[in-house]
């Protein structure tokens, strides 16, 4: 296979209910680690930038990255901006070659929101790309984006008018799910997933992953969540590898960096297998 779009790997995944891993890379090591996971997975996967990395690699340093790894991939693959509220870098990043986009305007006003989300859509068009849309913010602070304060919930014919009219190809809902590391195990409102999925067959997209017992997974996906977002599971994993490497190299006062970046490797692949294989997608891809 090869970098397909959004569209193509997250309606398969919403048809035949199964959980596509949607995982949030932070430099080179992490992008080219999630790839090999996937491909010893054999499931596709969904390759997620935050406007934080964006800038902080640039944006086209980051898409060479993703182009030279992905060149002869055995598996589908796509890359997503997530959580994007700024106009100015989803347009630099659908003309640099990204397949889709998350507009965030949770915070505008939800017909504010709606305009800007039309427009958003159209531009991606343009590029063949796809969008994925929220009207309302998911609790919990990520890469310097969000807030810890619970926003108010639409109603269902809300966020069924801004499916329809904006054409959007993927929904990220709020039910209950939170941005980072959960207190508790969170209270979810799984009915709502089936509810929007009912009236308008649309994949959704669920956030804040990072924490949700297998349970809660199984259910989701069931009823309709064919992206799942895992952002906060990757940057514990990544820096927690990088500590205990560090330590022995401290300890045993053997400096190779070499060593570092294979162990970490390893764990990000495994990661990348471990969720392929609790949300189902692994042996889909085609």
């Amino acid at each position: 296979m090869a970098v397909v779009t959004l569209k193509e790997i997250v309606d398969r995944a919403f048809a035949e209910r199964y959980g596509v891993p949607a995982i949030n890379i932070v430099n080179d090591l992490t992008l080219e680690n999630v790839l090999s996971g996937a491909v010893e997975a054999r499931s596709p996967v969904i390759v997620q930038t935050s406007v934080k990395t964006v800038k902080s690699i640039g944006a086209g340093v980051l898409y060479a990255m993703w182009e030279s790894m992905t060149r002869g991939i055995e598996v589908p693959v796509t890359l997503h901006l997530d959580h994007c509220p700024e106009r100015a870098v989803i347009s630099q990043c659908l003309a640099l070659g990204w397949n889709s986009v998350l507009f965030d305007a949770s915070e505008l006003p939800v017909e504010e929101n709606l305009r800007q989300t039309i427009e958003v859509v159209a531009e991606a068009r343009g590029y063949g790309a796809h969008v994925e849309g929220e009207i309302e913010a998911i609790t919990g602070v990520e890469d310097d984006h969000g807030s810890d304060i619970e926003g108010r919930r639409q109603s269902l014919e809300v966020s069924l008018d801004f499916i329809r009219r904006t054409g959007v190809d993927v929904f990220a809902p709020a039910i209950g799910n939170a941005h980072g590391v959960y207190k508790h195990e969170p209270i979810l409102d799984f009915q709502r997933v089936s509810d929007i999925v009912e009236a308008q067959p649309v994949p959704i997209a669920l956030h804040g992953g990072s924490g949700m017992t297998d349970e809660q997974f199984t259910d989701l996906i069931a009823r309709g969540c064919a992206k799942v977002n895992i952002s906060t599971a990757l940057k514990i994993l990544f820096m927690r590898s990088m500590l205990e490497n560090l330590r022995v190299a401290e300890e045993s006062d053997k400096w190779d960096p070499p060593t570092l970046f294979r162990s970490v490797a390893a764990d990000v692949r495994g990661l990348t297998v471990e969720l392929a294989t609790k949300f189902g997608s692994a042996g889909r891809a085609w």
